[in-house]
């Protein structure tokens, strides 16, 4: 390490001849993503010998050896704070969170600390190799505060990019948990509908006309049928903000003890939730599956329903 920077070594080979520089260094080097290297590439950081090289298009001989100078990350803007934290998996490139209801995910107003971005710099530690040069980890996807369960997490630039395609292109599995207010007539059922913020609450999300949000499609089938209740199992084909909640609720079966969506529930329904203290939605991210984005291997993780949904089951089970 010298001046605040990284020297790395990467070497083309013949299979590389005739490839746009940015793209060959990333297959050959993948722990930076095509567009970090980009990035870098333009500021100067790449020489062979004294030639620099700024042109992220040229065309590769297949047979250059180049050495490229990573500033060292950017130490991130939020604070590294020792909080609990179940992980489900972890290697150098991601890992997975099992997050308790309760744990806000990202620092925003009123939430500067105490969120699994706190929590993560500090679990993680020097084990962050930047996120476009910023020490931090990748949060490629969220869950609600008063959700439980699986989060996945990027600890690199690379790793970032790989999984963010994926869930741009929906290939991520993800399926929830869920308690419903009612028993559904079908055994199961998929609900395709646009969502958007609502237009008289933004802080809401709304079903919309087609076109004038985003699609949402949810899968959902009965797991078990409750005393005017049921767990459902919801499969996501889409990810959206609110998602199970918005569409569980549009088809008259609003989440159990839903602040937002959820309907006033019968009296012995908040009977029950008062005896329990449960005071949040009755969701889970229960499964997450997904291609590694550095290894190529599929990966699949189950986490079974938190003790507080648990034992809401049990009392409303039939």
């Amino acid at each position: 390490m010298a001046g605040g920077h990284q020297i790395i070594s990467i070497a083309l080979d013949e299979r590389h001849a005739g490839w746009r520089l940015d793209r060959a260094l990333a297959d050959a080097h993948p722990t930076l993503s095509r567009e970090r290297l980009k990035v870098l590439v333009k500021s100067g950081a790449l020489s062979v010998g004294d030639r620099l090289y700024r042109d992220p298009a040229v065309k590769m001989q297949g047979d250059e050896a180049f050495a490229l100078a990573i500033p060292d990350p950017t130490p991130a803007h939020n604070e590294a704070q020792e909080i609990p934290l179940v992980i489900a998996y972890e290697d150098e490139h991601l890992l997975v969170v099992d997050k308790p209801a309760g744990l806000v995910v990202h620092p925003a107003a009123g939430n500067r600390d105490g969120t699994l971005v706190n929590a993560l710099l500090h679990h993680c530690g020097p084990s962050l190799s930047g996120i476009g040069g910023v020490a931090r980890p990748g949060i490629v996807h969220r869950i609600d505060k008063d959700t439980s369960g699986l989060l996945l997490v990027a600890k690199t630039d690379r790793a970032h990019e790989g999984l963010s395609k994926q869930f741009a292109d929906h290939s991520i599995e993800r399926r929830y948990l869920a308690i419903v207010t009612g028993v559904p007539t079908m055994l199961n059922g998929r609900v395709e509908a646009y969502l958007a913020r609502s237009p008289t609450d933004r802080k809401k999300v709304a079903v919309v006309k087609d076109g004038s949000g985003k699609r949402a499609v949810t899968h959902w089938s009965v797991r078990t049928k409750l005393r005017d209740a049921a767990l459902v199992e919801c499969r996501l084909e889409t990810g959206r903000t609110h998602q199970v909640r918005v569409h569980m609720a549009s088809i008259g079966h609003p989440l159990l003890g839903d602040p937002v969506y959820g309907r006033a529930p019968k009296q012995r329904q908040r009977e029950l939730l008062l005896r329990l203290g449960f005071k949040r939605q009755a969701l889970h991210a229960a499964a997450l599956g997904f291609i590694h984005p550095i290894t190529k291997v599929r990966l699949s993780f189950e986490s079974d329903l938190p003790s507080d949904m648990q034992e809401l089951f049990s009392a409303l089970g039939v």
